[in-house]
């Protein structure tokens, strides 16, 4: 009943059109798995759901089968208020993550008052065998560790990382550049000693210079950088 409902309530969101442009953006789910529901359209519609019985049970329900439900359940996760069980519920949910999107889309509010704690989970998520805990380990680190909370451990942890995955070797990058703009004399020194893959420095560097966080200097060195 819980699967009928929601999925009857996503359809009546679906906007072809967006869905035949954002499933190019996903080539991990195949087209006929998206729906075509506007994120801000699901948020809004998650807002809702979860003040209805029906959201408990939705969590309980793995695997899904549209990318849509998944962004439901990972906005689900994100409200969760209990540090302890939004843990137990992403543990649930990582391994049926199949797309860097939905994984990139969960920001649980309750971590920012739980950071030791999210430190220890991160440790974990960051040594498994799956892409996407991986991935969702080092945005962790990203979104909540690269401010007064930095340690240059955390860096070295992610620089340790080596996996042929797109998706992981993506958010390393991603990663890499976000620090230089946050934490540069720390950070420049894994460039300057080649501690990246070679793809991995190339694509850190290419978003570092993109960004207007990152000073002319700084941009021009970091040119000096790539590697062949």
């Amino acid at each position: 009943m819980t699967e009928k409902y929601v999925r009857e309530k996503l359809f009546e969101l679906q906007d072809l059109k967006y869905r035949d442009f954002h499933s190019k953006l996903i080539p991990t789910v195949s087209k006929e798995l998206i729906i075509g529901v506007r994120t801000p359209d699901l948020r809004k519609f998650t807002k809702e759901f979860a003040k209805t019985s029906y959201a408990e049970d939705f969590l309980k329900i793995l695997p899904h089968k549209y990318y849509e439900e998944n962004n439901l359940h990972a906005f689900l996760i994100e409200s969760i208020k209990d540090f302890d069980i939004c843990i137990a519920e992403l543990n649930r949910f990582l391994p049926f993550v199949d797309n860097w999107a939905t994984c990139d889309m969960m920001r649980p509010k309750i971590f920012k008052k739980h950071l030791p704690e999210l430190l220890s989970q991160i440790r974990i998520w960051i040594k498994s065998e799956d892409t996407y805990a991986v991935r969702f380990a080092m945005e962790m680190l990203m979104c909540y560790y690269l401010d007064e909370n930095f340690n240059p451990e955390y860096p070295e942890m992610i620089a340790k990382i080596r996996s042929d995955e797109y998706y992981i070797k993506m958010m390393q990058a991603w990663y890499f550049a976000t620090a230089l703009a946050k934490q540069y004399d720390a950070v420049v020194l894994y460039l300057e000693k080649n501690l990246l893959d070679a793809d991995t420095q190339n694509k850190t560097i290419r978003k570092a210079i993109e960004s207007y966080r990152i000073t002319d200097e700084q941009k021009k060195h970091l040119r000096t950088l790539k590697r062949n």
